[in-house]
């Protein structure tokens, strides 16, 4: 029996027609996911164009926010050095002033007064019938008044005197 020679090229035809039938079956599931995927990378690409333009917007800002904080950083530190300026002034008039009381201190017979802190042997001895700032503070009272009467006191010896009068 010999099969017929159109029937194995029939076969054969069917057979090569069943294995495309399953390759064009696979091959439209791949294009099909594809296209899915050409969709989401077009999402993919505008959400991404997208963040790139808010990124330029946010160096715009940004790099105008640094503009603003360098101006005020200058302007900080000119601050800073004013006020630098201007402590070392305040340092050297009040180590002025300091020196010029301790003078007029001097000059006038004024004792400085104690410390609240000062030991039990300092409070004995201003406890003393005749504690010595007392004596020392009658002297600038006639001293004052001398100079008063010749009127060659200046304002500032006045205030000076007033000031001492009330922290002695």
């Amino acid at each position: 029996m010999s099969i017929p020679f159109s029937l194995i090229l029939d076969m054969f035809v069917a057979v090569l027609l069943i294995v495309m039938i399953g390759y064009a079956f696979t091959l439209n599931k791949r294009l099909g996911t594809l296209r899915r995927d050409k969709e989401e990378l077009q999402k993919l690409a505008l959400s991404f164009g997208d963040a790139t333009v808010r990124a330029e917007e946010s160096t715009v800002q940004l790099r105008a926010t640094i503009d603003v904080l360098q101006e005020q950083i200058e302007k900080a530190e000119s601050l800073r050095e004013d006020l630098v300026f201007l402590v070392d002034r305040g340092n050297g008039t009040a180590d002025t002033l300091e020196e010029l009381v301790r003078t007029a201190r001097d000059k006038l017979g004024v004792m400085p007064r104690p410390a609240p802190h000062e030991t039990a042997a300092d409070e004995k001895s201003a406890q003393s019938p005749e504690p010595p700032a007392a004596t020392s503070r009658s002297a600038p009272k006639t001293d004052a008044a001398d100079r008063s009467e010749g009127g060659q006191m200046s304002d500032a010896e006045r205030e000076l005197l007033k000031a001492l009068r009330s922290a002695g």
